[in-house]
C-alpha cells in the first residue's frame, strides 16, 4: 500500500498554466499533509519564481510571482514541482496589482504622448525645411506679401540706424562724464591753491570757481543726456524687439504655410483612391490650420508696425527736442535756460559723486 502511494506521488504532475491556475488535483489525505506541511515551512513566496513550463523548463519560461494574478504557488522538494497554496488566493495583492498596473498605465500614456508629439515635431520640420530648400535653390513657390514685407525691412534697416544713436549716445555721455568728473577735480585744486598762495590767490580763486560753475551746468547736461539713452534703448531693446520677434513668428508661419501648402498640391495632383483621398482630407486640414494661423500673425504684425510707428515718432519728437536744447543751452552758457529744459521733461538731476542714501535715511 505504501509503495502504491510513494509511486503515485513520485509520478504525478500538476500543470501550471500561463496564468498561475492549476490543473484539477486527486483528493488524498497523505497529500494533504505533505501540502500542509510545505505552506508552513516552504521558501517565502516574493522570492520564489514561476515556470511555465513546468519541471524541465527553459530559463525562458521564468516569471516573477509579483507580476500574476492567479493564485500563488509554494515549491515542494519532494515532488519537485511547483504546487499551489490554498487559502491564499488573488485577493492578497489585489490593491497592489492594481495600483502598479495603474502606475504602468500611466507610464504608457506618457510614453505615448511624448512619442506623438516628437513625430509632429518631426514631421513638421521635415516639411519646413524642404520648403525652405526648394524656396533658396528657386524650385518652390512662396506666400509674398510685397507691402508688408517692405514695411518690414525698413524696420530692421531703422532699428539698425538707431542702434546706431545709441552707441554714439552713450558713447558721448561717458566721454562727457569724464570730463566733469575732472572739472570737479580740477575746481578742488584750484580751490585749495588758492588758499595756499596768497600772491595768487584771485586767480585760482577764479579758476576755481568757473570750474565749479562748469561742473554743475555738466551735471545737468548729464542728466538730460542719460535720459535721451534710456529712452532710446527702450524704443529699440523693448518696443522695436518686442515687434521683430512677433516679425518672426510671422515668418516662421508663414514657412510652415507655404510647406503644407506644397504638400497638399502634391497629394492633389496623384492618384485617387481611398487611401490617397485620406491623405489629401488630413492635409487639407493641416493646410486650413496653418492658413488661420498666418493670417492672424500677419495681422498682428500690422497692427504692431502701425502702433511701433506713432510710438516712435512721438518719442524721437519729445528726445530730439530735449537733447538740442539741453546741447544749445550748455555750450551757450544759459544755466537758466539749462535748467528749464529739465523741468520741462520733468527730469531730475542725482548729483555726481553722491553715493546712494542708506536704508535709514530712506526712511
Amino acid at each position: 500500500m505504501t509503495d502504491s502511494i510513494m509511486s503515485k506521488a513520485a509520478t504525478m504532475e500538476i500543470p501550471i498554466n500561463s496564468n498561475g491556475d492549476t490543473g484539477a488535483l486527486q483528493e488524498d489525505d497523505s497529500l494533504e499533509q505533505d501540502l500542509q506541511q510545505v505552506m508552513v515551512s516552504g521558501p517565502n513566496l516574493n522570492e520564489t519564481s514561476i515556470v511555465s513550463g513546468g519541471y524541465g523548463g527553459t530559463a525562458e519560461g521564468i516569471i516573477s510571482t509579483s507580476s500574476i494574478k492567479g493564485p500563488a504557488v509554494q515549491y515542494n522538494p519532494d515532488f519537485n514541482k511547483r504546487i499551489p497554496v490554498t487559502g491564499l488566493g488573488p485577493n492578497m495583492h489585489h490593491s497592489s496589482s492594481s495600483s502598479s498596473m495603474m502606475a504602468e498605465e500611466a507610464t504608457r500614456g506618457v510614453a505615448v504622448e511624448k512619442i506623438e508629439a516628437m513625430r509632429k515635431w518631426s514631421l513638421n520640420t521635415y516639411k519646413c525645411t524642404k520648403q525652405m530648400i526648394s524656396e533658396r535653390f528657386g524650385r518652390g513657390s512662396r506666400t509674398v506679401d510685397l507691402e508688408l514685407e517692405a514695411q518690414i525691412e525698413l524696420l530692421r534697416d531703422t532699428k539698425r540706424k538707431y542702434e546706431n544713436v545709441l552707441r554714439l549716445a552713450r558713447a558721448l555721455t561717458n566721454h562727457f562724464y569724464n570730463m566733469v568728473q575732472t572739472q570737479h577735480a580740477l575746481g578742488d585744486t584750484f580751490a585749495d591753491l588758492s588758499q595756499k598762495s596768497p600772491e595768487l590767490r584771485d586767480e585760482f580763486g577764479y579758476n576755481a570757481e568757473t570750474q565749479k560753475l562748469l561742473c554743475k551746468n555738466g551735471e545737468t547736461l548729464l542728466g538730460a543726456i542719460n535720459f535721451f539713452v534710456s529712452s532710446i534703448n527702450t524704443l529699440v531693446n523693448k518696443t522695436m524687439e518686442d515687434t521683430l520677434m512677433t516679425i518672426k513668428m510671422y515668418e516662421n508661419a508663414r514657412l510652415e504655410f507655404d510647406a503644407y501648402r506644397s504638400d497638399l498640391e502634391e497629394l492633389s495632383q496623384g492618384p485617387r483612391d481611398a487611401v490617397a483621398m485620406a491623405r489629401i482630407e488630413a492635409a487639407q486640414q493641416q493646410y486650413q490650420v496653418h492658413k488661420d494661423k498666418y493670417e492672424r500673425l500677419r495681422s498682428d504684425v500690422i497692427i504692431k508696425l502701425k502702433f511701433l510707428e506713432e510710438n516712435k515718432v512721438k518719442v524721437m519728437h519729445k528726445q530730439l527736442l530735449l537733447f538740442h536744447n539741453a546741447i544749445s543751452a550748455y555750450f551757450a552758457g544759459n544755466q537758466q535756460q539749462l535748467e528749464e529744459t529739465l523741468k520741462q521733461f520733468n527730469i531730475k538731476l542725482k548729483p555726481l559723486g553722491v553715493d546712494k542714501p542708506s536704508w535709514l535715511e530712506e526712511q
